[in-house]
C-alpha cells in the first residue's frame, strides 16, 4: 500500500522541524517529577515535545503501571506553563479519548499494541477522529510487514500525521544492549515508505544511559527525522526503566555532543547507496559477535561436563560432523568452501582452547 499524503513533521504544529527532539520521563510518576523535568527541558530550549507514559503496560502484573488519568492533568500543566507540546502512549480507544480530552498533542502506539492487528483496527478509528500526530513504534520482533501493517491501518483510516519510531527488537539471548537495533529494518522501512518520518528511540535500544549517545548518533547518521529520549530528574529512583534514563543535565550534554547532519538530496542518495548498507553490515556484525559470545558460553558448559566425566577435550567425530554440516549449509548460502573452513577452524580453535582452560581448572577470563 502506498501511503497517501503523509504530512511532514514541519506541518504538524508551528515551530516543529526535523530533527524533532522528544524527551521526558519513561513514566509520569508525580506532578513534581513531571514539572521538574519539563521545566528543565523547556529552559534548555532544544526539546519541542515532552513525553511521559501515563498508562504503563508491563510484561508482568504487580509492577508500577502508571498513574492514569490524573497524570494527564500534569501534562496539561506542562503544556500551559512551559509551552512544550505533549505526547503519551495509548493502547485502547479509551486512552485516545482521555488524551484528547486533556489536550495531549500527540500519541505513540507501543510495541506490544502494534503487534496486535485487532488493537490497531480499533485504535485507527479513534485516532482518525482525533486528528493528532501518531507515532508508531516497531513491534517487539523484527517483522517489517507487521510494523508496516500497523502504519497502513492508520493511513487507511485517514491518519496523515504519521511517523515510525525505531526502538529496537527484543533479543533472543542476552545482548550488549537492551534491544537489538537491527538497523537494516528501519532502513528497509524507509526504502518502502520514503515519505514516512522515522524517529529514533535510543533509550529503549541502549537500555543503559551510557550507551544512549552511541545509538542516538547512529540514528542521526542514518538521516532519522528525530529522537525520543527518556529523561528523569533522579534516574536511580525511577519507577520504570531506571537504567536507561538521563538526568536533564546529562541530556543537555548529550545534545551538545551529538552531530546533527543536514542532508541534501544528493546526501540522501549517497546514504541510500553506501551508508545505509554499512549500517546493515554493522547491525549484522553486532549480532554475529553476540551469537559467538553465546556459543562460547555453551562451549564452557560442555567443558565442565567433560571435566566432571573425565572425557577428552577433542571429540573428533563431533568435529567432523560440524565441518561437513556447516560447510554444506554455507555452500547453500553462497559462501565459498575456503571461507567456511577458515571460519570454522578459527571458532573451533578458540573453543578447544577455552575448554582446555576449564578442564585445567583455570579461572574464567574477564567477561566470562
Amino acid at each position: 500500500m502506498m501511503l497517501p499524503d503523509i504530512a511532514p513533521i514541519s506541518t504538524w504544529y508551528n515551530g516543529l522541524a526535523a530533527p524533532l527532539i522528544i524527551a521526558g520521563p519513561c513514566s509520569a510518576e508525580s506532578e513534581q517529577q513531571v514539572m521538574h523535568t519539563a521545566t528543565a527541558l523547556a529552559r534548555d530550549g532544544r526539546t519541542k515535545v515532552f513525553r511521559a507514559g501515563v498508562w504503563k503496560p508491563r510484561t508482568r502484573p504487580g509492577r508500577f503501571e502508571g498513574m492514569g488519568c490524573q497524570a494527564l492533568r500534569w501534562l496539561q500543566r506542562v503544556k500551559c506553563e512551559t509551552g512544550l507540546l505533549t505526547i503519551t502512549e495509548v493502547a485502547i480507544p479509551e486512552h485516545v479519548r482521555q488524551a484528547v480530552e486533556h489536550g495531549v498533542d500527540m500519541v505513540w502506539v507501543g510495541a506490544r499494541t502494534v503487534a496486535n492487528p485487532f488493537s490497531m483496527d480499533m485504535l485507527s478509528v479513534e485516532l482518525a477522529q482525533a486528528d493528532i500526530p501518531v507515532l508508531v513504534k516497531n513491534p517487539l520482533m523484527p517483522d517489517l510487514d507487521l510494523w508496516m501493517g500497523a502504519i497502513e491501518r492508520l493511513a487507511r483510516m485517514g491518519v496523515r500525521k504519521l511517523a515510525a519510531v525505531h526502538r529496537g527488537f527484543y533479543p533472543y539471548a542476552q545482548a550488549h544492549m537492551r534491544n537489538v537495533p537491527k538497523w537494516e529494518v528501519p532502513i528497509d522501512l524507509r526504502s518502502r515508505m520514503p515519505q514516512l518520518p522515522i524517529i529514533g528511540d535510543p533509550s529503549h535500544i541502549a537500555g543503559r544511559a551510557e550507551l544512549v549517545h552511541e545509538v542516538a548518533q547512529h540514528a542521526l547518521n542514518l538521516s532519522f527525522d528525530g529522537l525520543m529520549v527518556e529523561v528523569h530528574p533522579e534516574p536511580p529512583h525511577a519507577l520504570s526503566d531506571a537504567q536507561q534514563q538521563l538526568t536533564p543535565e546529562a541530556f543537555g550534554l548529550l545534545l551538545e555532543h551529538l552531530v546533527f547532519p543536514v542532508p541534501s538530496s544528493s546526501d540522501r542518495l549517497y546514504m541510500g547507496a553506501i551508508e545505509q548498507t554499512r549500517a546493515a553490515i554493522d547491525s549484522i556484525d553486532m549480532q554475529v559477535l553476540e551469537l559467538l559470545s553465546n556459543r562460547m558460553r555453551l562451549v564452557e558448559q560442555i567443558a565442565r561436563c567433560k571435566r566432571d566425566s573425565n572425557v577428552t577435550v577433542v571429540q573428533q567425530q563431533r568435529w567432523q560432523r560440524i565441518r561437513e554440516s556447516r560447510t554444506a549449509q554455507g555452500l547453500g548460502l553462497g559462501l565459498s568452501a575456503e571461507y567456511i573452513t577458515s571460519l570454522l577452524e578459527l571458532v573451533h580453535k578458540e573453543s578447544i582452547k577455552r575448554q582446555a582452560e576449564i578442564i585445567r581448572g583455570e579461572a574464567p577470563r574477564n567477561g566470562d
